[in-house]
């Protein structure tokens, strides 16, 4: 590399950690974390969203973690030290200063020379940073950019391995006591040769030593995509995730490179198995929170790792043995399904959205509402309704009812919609803002004749309830299933979440089609509260699958609401395998099997495809969803979907979201799921 070029990179690599600074110090404003160093090193002070606080909130606790388990573990040997890698502005010796941790340890911090200097300004300049430190042994000299009696800053390129030992050496750092180094998101961003012989520098030079890792995995999936694109973007490729693209490979990589002891969990794993009940509900009800997808996919696409050698067993491993099914074990697949986009339907920007619904207005015509999309190259809540008809084959974007003027529809997103006839459908809940209550009930009403270019409008009037029916209306992210009791139609409301209530549970029948709240009898053990499930009519009852629970833990259940001369009967179905927990899929069912498509769960070593479960038998096989032909990463989650029983094909629409700081992804165009193999195999 040329040495502009190697300088430019290394100010790129620096900016993400003056960024990382900022994001953590919002988190710590939120009370996501506690730690009053934070606001005197970030310099700039910014308001990040509550997804990117849950994502520092989680890397702080894992390093915290294994952090104070070396100190706590150490604590009666007479000396230790801490060696951080690429410590940016971070406040590690701070807080342990300040909490009274380091009376036998010394910290050692590197970064790129104009980063430690700049930090060692501010430490000089701030009296509450410097009086932590107590007494300097000078000014800095060359790299030692500051130097106190247990703190140490120096200025070093860390690819730079000889100049690294060199500087080490003088600034005090002892090979034969235990010794911990932290990198936090740092080796990924060197060479592989480079980082590679670090760690193994690291074993060699030093006999009693662990090694905590915090970075990046599963480089090729679509959220793992968006990830990656966006720090090409930044100048700042990372490079680790291509050889070693999960957990197991980077445990072969430490256990091959000098490490006797290696353990390894990615962010799903360790907030569950690592943080406390009580500690995992305060996080979650700091700030209204809708965007569980994301900071799932994010903690399935970060680890952390410890690595150790030569300490006593006592001392080790800093991570404890995952205690709960390892999510990251392989799902078995029965085969693929292949995906290929629809011809005529690319480029148009009404269908890049997700959180919106769509549905069958009649055979062949699409309805699609709500959701978060794009409009004009902007991003915002979508107020167009979007019209797909089939001609001749082909899907067509036939009318876009522009914007609806009437202020009851609210953008709302998370909603349902269900057609009840050729000229109407009811729209049920939804959101804008998840801090705001619900949004109620509409009518979508169709003109009796759509000729071949689809309603020309759509009206929309609001629906009067009765004060019971009005509370089923407040909620999202529930369902809206059509059944039948005693040869008449209803509506069975189930599950969601609401701006009070973080997971429902309940349920309403509502009678057709004047929306009365009915009261009928429902038996058998009840399911529990769940919202982003899915729910499909079934032999006059609805089939429920799967969800998000009230601790933010995808469900494997499937339930069935049977229904019964009296009334109605919940009936556990019975999966084998079990069917992997997930949420925020779509379903259908077609001759006695359910359908579903997509969705999030915590096994990281695939994304889900489409499942089919046999509803006869219980059997369930995974299909993986074969991408080759679209040249996009697909995203299935808050997506909608339409079966067609006739080809046996299935239209996905929309789908994406807000990954994490990698930027928005949207779905750019709908995708035709072929199930015809599968269906007749199955």
């Amino acid at each position: 590399v040329e040495s502009g070029s190697a300088e430019s990179l290394s100010l790129q690599v620096q900016g993400t950690g003056g960024s990382s600074a900022v994001s953590k110090c919002s988190a710590a404003a939120r009370g996501y974390i506690q730690d009053r160093f934070l606001r005197l090193l970030a310099g700039r002070r910014r308001r990040r969203a509550p997804l990117i606080h849950r994502g520092y909130y989680i890397r702080a606790r894992a390093v915290d973690h294994c952090v104070q388990d070396f100190l706590l573990k150490t604590q009666s040997l007479p000396r230790t030290q801490i060696l951080s890698l690429g410590a940016g502005f971070d406040s590690l010796y701070f807080r342990l200063k300040d909490m009274g941790l380091l009376h036998h340890t010394v910290v050692y911090e590197v970064d790129f020379p104009n980063v430690a200097s700049q930090k060692a300004t501010l430490i000089k300049r701030m009296e509450e940073l410097s009086a932590l430190v107590g007494d300097t042994e000078g000014e800095g000299l060359g790299a030692i950019t500051f130097s106190g009696d247990d703190y140490k800053l120096l200025g070093v390129d860390l690819s730079e391995l000889s100049e690294l030992e060199r500087t080490l050496e003088e600034a005090g750092l002892n090979n034969e006591i235990p010794t911990l180094f932290i990198a936090e998101v740092v080796l990924t961003y060197m060479e592989n040769t480079r980082s590679d012989a670090l760690i193994e520098w690291a074993a060699e030079h030093f006999p009693q030593a662990c090694f905590l890792v915090y970075e990046q995995v599963h480089p090729e999936d679509p959220f793992g995509h968006v990830m990656q694109q966006h720090f090409r973007q930044l100048n700042t490729a990372l490079h680790s995730v291509a050889r070693y693209p999960d957990c197991e490979a980077q445990q072969r990589r430490f256990l091959g490179k000098g490490w006797t002891e290696c353990s390894v969990m990615d962010m799903n794993e360790f907030f569950t198995c690592c943080i406390p009940e009580d500690e995992q509900q305060r996080v979650q009800t700091l700030e209204p929170f809708d965007e569980y997808e994301e900071w799932h996919l994010k903690c399935s696409h970060y680890f952390v790792l410890a690595a150790s050698k030569g300490m006593e067993p006592s001392w080790t491993p800093l991570l404890p043995s995952v205690t709960v099914p390892r999510h990251a074990g392989p799902v078995g697949m029965a085969g693929s399904v292949p995906a290929a986009v629809c011809a005529r339907l690319s480029g148009i920007p009404g269908l890049r959205r997700y959180g919106h619904h769509s549905v069958l207005i009649k055979p062949n015509m699409i309805l699609t509402t709500g959701g978060f999309g794009e409009e004009d190259g902007q991003h915002c809540r979508m107020r167009n309704f979007h019209v797909l008809s089939k001609h001749a084959g082909y899907w067509e974007d036939v009318c876009v009812t522009q914007n609806i003027p009437d202020k009851r529809w609210g953008e709302r997103l998370y909603h349902t919609v269900s057609h009840l006839s050729d000229t109407l459908a009811l729209v049920v809940g939804g959101r804008t803002s998840p801090s705001r209550a619900g949004l109620g009930m509409l009518w979508l009403k169709f003109p009796k004749t759509c000729h071949a270019s689809g309603p020309a409008d759509v009206s929309v009037e609001l629906v009067s309830l009765q004060p019971a029916a009005e509370a089923a209306a407040l909620r999202w992210r529930h369902s809206t299933t059509e059944v039948t009791f005693k040869g008449e139609q209803y509506l069975f409301v189930y599950g969601g979440r609401s701006a009070l209530e973080p997971v429902l549970g309940d349920w309403c029948f509502l009678h057709t089609p004047e929306l009365s709240y009915t009261a009928i009898a429902v038996e058998g053990p009840v399911p529990e509260s769940r919202h982003s499930h899915s729910a499909c009519s079934w032999e006059g009852g609805v089939l429920i699958a799967g969800g998000l629970g009230a601790a933010e833990q995808p469900l494997g259940s499937v339930f069935l609401l049977r229904a019964l001369e009296h009334g109605f009967q919940w009936q556990t179905i019975e999966t084998h395998p079990p069917l992997v927990p997930r949420y925020s899929h779509t379903a259908h069912v077609h001759e006695g099997k359910l359908l579903l498509v997509g969705g999030v769960w915590f096994h990281a070593s695939s994304v889900p495809g489409v499942t089919v479960i046999n509803l006869m038998t219980g059997l369930c096989l995974n299909y993986v969803i074969n991408v080759e032909h679209l040249e996009w990463p697909l995203m299935l989650h808050n997506h909608s979907s339409v079966f067609l029983p006739n080809e046996k094909e299935l239209l996905v629409i929309g789908g994406g979201g807000n990954c994490f700081s990698f930027g928005t992804h949207l779905n750019p165009e709908p995708v035709l799921l072929s199930l015809s193999s599968i269906l007749i195999s199955h």
